[in-house]
């Protein structure tokens, strides 16, 4: 077995105000993800309402999240969140270049006998 080592900053996309996202690893249960984002901002009245919990860091620059609620949190590199499912929430802004990971679980509902 030869184990495959990549790099989460190669090939990064070259973007102007937008995002990219690109799958490292996914299994049934999880997912995780490289996203880029070039001075983004999530679309006037979208917001992101996913059915699993998220898990996200800031790997470099630095983010704004806003909650339906209001609530805006600001992030730096290293900082993280976990965000619950439907908790409604977008992008208010972000620096040029920022990487983040995203760690997406999903709940399996088992059938009973």
């Amino acid at each position: 077995m030869t184990i495959r080592v990549d790099n989460l900053f190669a090939n990064l996309p070259e973007l102007y105000e937008s995002e990219q996202s690109l799958s490292l690893f996914e299994k049934p249960s999880i997912k995780i993800e490289r996203i880029v984002s070039d001075s983004y901002s999530s679309p006037a009245g979208h917001w992101y309402d996913q059915d699993e919990d998220e898990w996200v860091v800031v790997v470099h620059g630095e983010a704004t999240l806003e909650f339906e609620e209001g609530e805006l949190v600001r992030m730096q590199e290293g900082d993280y969140v976990t965000i619950p499912r439907h908790v409604k929430h977008r992008i208010q802004q972000t620096d040029p270049k920022t990487i983040w990971l995203a760690v997406h679980i999903r709940c399996q509902i088992r059938e009973r006998d």
